[in-house]
């Protein structure tokens, strides 16, 4: 995964098919299809082309969560608790805020 979290290698895409270390690498520094290796005999190597779909899925999953407006607005919007506190000291500036978030981030 890449600084953000977001899936980035095939190797995030494996280690969510099954559970424990059942695979490896055969060059732990050059970590590409042709040195996965399987160490469990009972999982089957999955192809290429399904790690590379794989995670495609995983990124396009993620970018979705992470690019919606709804994370958008999550983040935005800021601390429950400061929230809270915006409310109490002044509820017409917090609803202003509010307003200006969803305007900027409008449902799809």
């Amino acid at each position: 995964m890449d600084d953000n979290g977001r899936p980035n290698h095939i190797e995030d895409y494996l280690a969510r098919l099954h559970t424990g270390q059942w695979f490896g690498w055969s060059d732990s520094k050059n970590k590409v299809y042709a040195n996965l290796i399987i160490h469990d005999d009972s999982k089957d190597k999955p192809s290429e082309s399904n790690c590379t779909n794989g995670l495609k899925s995983l990124q396009d999953a993620w970018d979705l969560e992470h690019n919606s407006y709804k994370s958008n607005r999550k983040s935005a919007y800021g601390d429950i608790g400061e929230q809270l506190d915006e409310i109490y000291k002044d509820i017409d500036a917090w609803k202003a805020r509010i307003k200006s978030i969803k305007d900027a981030n409008p449902k799809e």
